[in-house]
């Protein structure tokens, strides 16, 4: 039988399956958890595969494998965090190359560009991307990389991958997705594109909210080797336990999201016709105006969604205190359905100037659905939103 001719599996088996029965010490069935931080040498200049665990690990490696597969790329580098994840491919870029990001991307990740901008290591480009004039306007700085996140996070506008990377890979920029919220059981940017893609995967792909970590997973080989050069350097790696747990959480994340996102669809649609309600952020509702872009680039429409209430704070704070089976948290992507509001968590840092221009008003909140019963999150968001009216 030829490679061509060899059924290759798909996203799904991948995901419950990747480092069954791999152990070649014992058979084991779970992956092994390789802890250790060094290793024998073969003999006098004789290193092995692995020699220091900053620039390798077993664990490490099968988790990126893994997700290198899952989003169709070249392969990954695992990450302590997220935001280290972002700032490995950040800050491997020249003094003065130019990144253009979205004005209303994750505050997190605006305060890492900014900050990298203010010691001039960056020249940054805030703009809305769903706006081709001003996309194109930003590209016309010849920038050196499009950070592109969609849907963005808390708004969930949704922009669409293929054409923004065609648009800035004619004026030479490499394009990276942060596809934190949808993961790729919904959305596979590099397929559409992308040159990296970038996870926090504390969130969905791990699930069960109790690892940090992140991924940059890059389409070419070149890219992925200087990643995990830097990597090697900057010493950013992420630790084996951490990347074992995340491995772990990765077998049920098709089973997870497809429960999660016909929960949030119930949510959506509730909210929607709620009197206490003046605007519901979903790409899942016929309403939304980007579920066009989204029914075409996406799976499903995932487990996040957003919603602002008509009396501003004080209805966020009479909600927020009568509300049932929604924990008032940051982060996302856990098995536990969160409540978070923007304004005075995840996007704090980014002023009130820089809120209004994103559109993230104090009555703005964002939802992350976890698997509890529909029934249950629909009674304990129902009195959150009577005590509203």
């Amino acid at each position: 039988m030829t490679d061509q001719d060899r059924h290759l599996p798909q996203v799904e088996t991948i995901a419950a399956a990747y480092g069954v029965a791999m152990d070649p010490a014992f058979g084991a069935i779970a992956p092994p958890l390789y802890l250790s931080s060094t290793y024998e040498f073969a003999g006098y200049g004789q290193p092995r595969v692995y020699d220091y665990g900053r620039s390798g690990n077993p664990t490490r490696d099968m988790l990126a494998d893994a997700l290198a597969e899952l989003e169709g790329g070249a392969g990954a580098v695992i990450t302590s965090s997220g935001m280290a994840a972002l700032d490995l491919l950040v800050s491997s870029l020249r003094v003065g190359d130019c990144v253009v990001a979205p004005h209303d991307c994750y505050g997190g990740t605006m305060r890492l560009l900014k900050a990298r901008a203010d010691r001039g290591q960056i020249a940054l480009r805030l703009v809305d991307q769903g706006d081709e004039a001003a996309f194109g306007a930003a590209l016309e700085g010849s920038p050196a990389l499009v950070l592109i996140e969609t849907p963005s996070n808390p708004l969930m506008r949704v922009v669409d991958i293929v054409a923004l990377a065609t648009r800035a890979k004619a004026v030479g920029a490499e394009v990276a997705v942060d596809n934190t919220f949808l993961s790729p059981a919904i959305q596979r940017p590099i397929l559409l594109g992308a040159d990296y893609v970038i996870h926090s995967t504390t969130k969905y792909l791990n699930g069960h909210s109790d690892v940090i970590g992140g991924a940059v997973v890059a389409a070419d080989q070149g890219k992925v080797d200087q990643l995990r050069q830097w990597a090697n350097i900057v010493g950013s790696a992420g630790a084996p336990f951490d990347a074992w747990l995340t491995l772990r959480g990765l077998r049920t994340l098709f089973a997870r999201l497809a429960y999660q996102q016909a929960n949030a669809m119930a949510v959506a649609h509730h909210l929607e016709n709620h009197p206490a309600v003046a605007k519901v952020h979903y790409p899942g509702l016929r309403s939304h105006p980007g579920h066009g872009i989204a029914n075409r680039q996406q799976r499903g429409f995932g487990a996040m969604l957003s919603f602002e209430l008509a009396g501003g704070a004080e209805a966020v704070r009479r909600f927020l205190a009568a509300v049932r089976f929604f924990t008032l948290a940051e982060s996302l992507g856990g098995v536990e359905s969160l409540v978070a509001h923007p304004a005075t968590m995840t996007h704090a840092d980014m002023g009130e100037d820089a809120r209004a221009v994103a559109g993230i008003g104090e009555g703005l909140l964002r939802f992350s659905i976890g698997l509890e019963a529909e029934r249950d999150l629909i009674a304990g968001l129902e009195e959150g939103l009577t005590a509203c009216i």
